[in-house]
């Protein structure tokens, strides 16, 4: 998979700095995508960066903090995935002294329902949707966005009408989610905000944000197609996630079927919510006749 050469930092705007977390990979393409946002001394960060590169992410930070003359007054996460947030203690770390208070961490809370707990290593302020943040020269407003996982946000830079999109929607690629009727609800309600520009979590700016909303919405309408089309075809036998990825996916690289197996599970549990499809025998399923 080709993907668009990347700069480390870029300044997006005068009000946006891009700073890329070290963190190159299969499922996070260039790395995780942090943006500095404001003008004055004091920012924003929105995400943090891997844990496991947070040493060169966070020397990397150092340099244009101290280019821009500049500190961090809070962390902004989009959600809890480890990519986006695991980063934050060294942050906080780099910007505590003693003329500078460490950065406070918000983040959504997950559904009572999340099988993953809340366990991080740093404290953690509870978002809320349609809460605003402002520093000098800039204004972000929270919009709850479930799907890719339920503590799911996208920040709205409101002098820039720029969306921060984190892992809902990428710069390259389709998303992965936890809950399809959720993602494809989050979707058309940034669809509705009329964005100028989308800043993603991973992959460069996507300039013309409508046809690449459109596009997602109508990709996952044409997977769930194939899935059924799969299951039609199989005569009644019963199939795997993993099979029906080996029917649809043929043109996907295989280090990436594991993520599409995800997706193609759910994509099934709404078929099942839906009563189209059931489970067959050895946990494998079937099309409802």
């Amino acid at each position: 998979m080709s993907l668009t050469s990347l700069p480390l930092v870029s300044k997006l705007s005068n009000r946006v700095i891009r700073i890329l977390g070290c963190n190159p990979g299969v499922m996070t393409l260039q790395g995780t995508n942090t943006y500095l946002v404001g003008t004055g001394k004091s920012r924003i960060l929105i995400d943090t960066g891997d844990e496991h590169t947070s040493p060169e992410y966070t020397k990397l930070l150092k340099s244009v903090l101290e280019e821009e003359n500049t500190t961090i007054s809070h962390l902004l996460i989009t959600h809890w995935h480890h990519d986006h947030i695991g980063g934050a203690k060294d942050v906080q770390t780099l910007i505590k002294s003693s003329s500078n208070p460490a950065p406070l961490v918000w983040k959504l809370p997950r559904s009572p329902e999340d099988q993953h707990p809340e366990e991080y290593p740093i404290e953690v302020n509870s978002l809320k949707d349609e809460q605003s943040f402002e520093v000098d020269g800039a204004k972000l407003t929270v919009k709850h966005t479930p799907g890719h996982t339920t503590d799911h946000a996208c920040l709205v830079l409101q002098e820039e009408n720029v969306l921060f999109s984190g892992d809902c929607i990428l710069g390259e690629t389709t998303a992965v989610f936890e809950d399809l009727k959720d993602y494809l609800a989050s979707l058309s309600k940034i669809l509705g905000l009329k964005n100028s520009v989308i800043y993603p979590g991973h992959g460069p700016v996507v300039e013309n944000p409508a046809p690449k909303i459109l596009y997602y919405i109508e990709h996952r309408r044409k997977r769930e197609e194939a899935i059924i089309e799969v299951l039609r075809g199989s005569e009644g036998q019963p199939l795997d996630e993993m099979e029906i990825v080996g029917f649809i996916y043929q043109e996907t690289p295989r280090e990436l079927w594991p993520a599409a197996a995800v997706n193609v599970l759910h994509h099934l549990q709404k078929l099942l919510k839906e009563d189209r499809v059931t489970r067959g025998r050895d946990d494998k399923w079937v099309i409802k006749s």
